[in-house]
């Protein structure tokens, strides 16, 4: 779905800049609770169930589980203060290029105050500068600051784990440092809608605020596209030279996963100022489930194939190769061409360029696209994205499924996307939504689904 406003007119109604949540998301406290209790679990199992030592298999019996508690227990062999301070020094590397490296600054949306923030777009040229770095890093000492990140890359997870929760905690608590009522004078900070509850534990997992900021530095549009995303490019070279390292050579399963990783955090680098526009940054407050999800869930978990294959190679027939290189270059294009038409016609309705486009007009002023790639399905770049991570899947074989797990998360990942966009849209466009469902019946795939 796309749309574009426009109408210029203030549609901010005259009610409390900060009012009390009064729907919570995962069922509030109790589902809070759960998803952090299960993605660090998950973080746990997948790697105690998938590694050099013990292979790579899902814990179905009773002596398995037994193994990843006994391992988790063990915490003082993988908490480690270097891996901590190397992960800390990491990410005050990328806050200082954030800082320092010249780019355009840009302003995102209208917030509900009727403000803008300011924003630098240089991600991608921090990326090639610590590309650089590592280059020269490789040049100077060979490979053996690589492989000691591909050896310790749980003591490293867990690190990230340590320093998503305790930038929570303490984003949490700065949002307390002034007042959420407006007073004449005061300044004032501006809460996420769905982050005001009053239960600490909720808010601190959901985010209170909207937008913290230490100085010129948004601490959420920072981790969302750096630590996190440049990390897994890093891991993934990492488990790459392991690999050489160890075999002599790159297998070609190991270009069909790190390839397309590497290609898409890249892209999202080159795109940057397109993050602006999305939920996590326009409605989301910053709390955990951002914070774990960017600097600890998306490195440590999306770099699993490169991971499992760093010590499993597997080398695949011409006929397999070509056909996961296909499939991933064909996703990649239905979902990069499909999101920059979206930009295109969010930028510029009027561009001539898409004048054959369609469009019906909703009573809020913004227009809704129904031909294009956006005529197909409703969320035609979600399809993109999940086949283009199921070839990434596809590289590491079909020894075991655990290795699968990135495109099952995925899916729900995008289903409950898929959820809230339709919610909003729903609520936004009122009988207007109706009337674009029925020009555009299909959420995912034409004729399918």
């Amino acid at each position: 779905m796309v749309t574009a406003t426009t109408t210029t007119a203030d549609s901010r109604k005259a009610s409390p800049l900060n009012p009390r949540t009064t729907h919570r998301e995962f069922f509030g406290f109790p589902g809070s609770v759960t998803v952090m209790a299960t993605t660090v679990t998950v973080l746990y199992t997948w790697y105690f169930s998938c590694n050099e030592r013990d292979g790579c298999e899902l814990p179905l019996t009773a002596a398995r589980w037994q193994h990843i508690l006994s391992g988790a227990m063990n915490y003082q062999a993988y908490f480690s203060p270097q891996a901590l301070k190397y992960y800390t020094l990491w990410w005050l590397w990328l806050a200082a290029l954030y800082f320092i490296l010249p780019g355009s600054r840009i302003q995102g949306v209208t917030l509900r105050n009727g403000q803008r923030l300011t924003y630098p777009i240089n991600g991608l040229t921090s990326f090639l500068v610590t590309a650089l770095t590592a280059v020269a890093v490789y040049v100077k000492t060979g490979t053996a600051p690589f492989l000691w990140i591909a050896e310790h890359f749980f003591e490293l997870a867990f690190s990230g784990l340590i320093f998503s929760t305790l930038l929570a905690l303490f984003v949490y608590v700065y949002s307390f440092c002034h007042s959420s009522v407006e007073r004449e004078g005061k300044s004032v900070v501006m809460l996420a809608l769905a982050g005001n509850s009053g239960n600490p534990v909720y808010d601190f997992f959901i985010g209170r605020e909207l937008n913290p900021r230490i100085g010129s530095l948004d601490i959420k549009y920072f981790c969302e596209l750096r630590p996190g995303i440049m990390g897994w490019v890093l891991l993934n070279v990492s488990f790459a030279i392991k690999q050489y390292v160890e075999n002599g050579r790159i297998l070609s399963s190991m270009w069909l996963a790190i390839v397309p990783q590497i290609c898409y955090c890249v892209d999202t680098l080159l795109f940057e100022d397109k993050v602006l526009t999305t939920m996590d940054i326009t409605t989301d407050g910053f709390g955990w489930m951002l914070s774990f999800g960017d600097l600890a869930w998306v490195p440590f978990m999306y770099s699993l194939q490169a991971r499992y294959l760093s010590f499993n190679p597997i080398e695949f027939s011409t006929a397999y190769t070509v056909f996961v290189a296909l499939l991933s270059v064909s996703s990649f294009l239905v979902f990069r061409l499909s999101n920059s038409q979206k930009n295109a016609f969010r930028t510029n309705p009027n561009d001539p360029n898409l004048k054959h486009l369609k469009f019906i007009k909703t009573e809020s002023g913004s227009r809704l696209l129904v031909s294009g790639w956006w005529g197909m399905a409703r969320h035609i770049n979600y399809t993109g994205d999940w086949f283009y991570g199921l070839a990434q899947c596809l590289a590491t074989g079909f020894g075991t499924p655990m290795t699968y797990f990135f495109s099952a998360y995925f899916l729900v990942l995008l289903i409950h996307r898929n959820y809230r966009d339709e919610c909003k849209c729903r609520d936004k466009y009122k009988k207007d939504w109706d009337r674009y469902c029925e020009q555009v019946p299909y959420m995912f795939i034409p004729y399918v689904i």
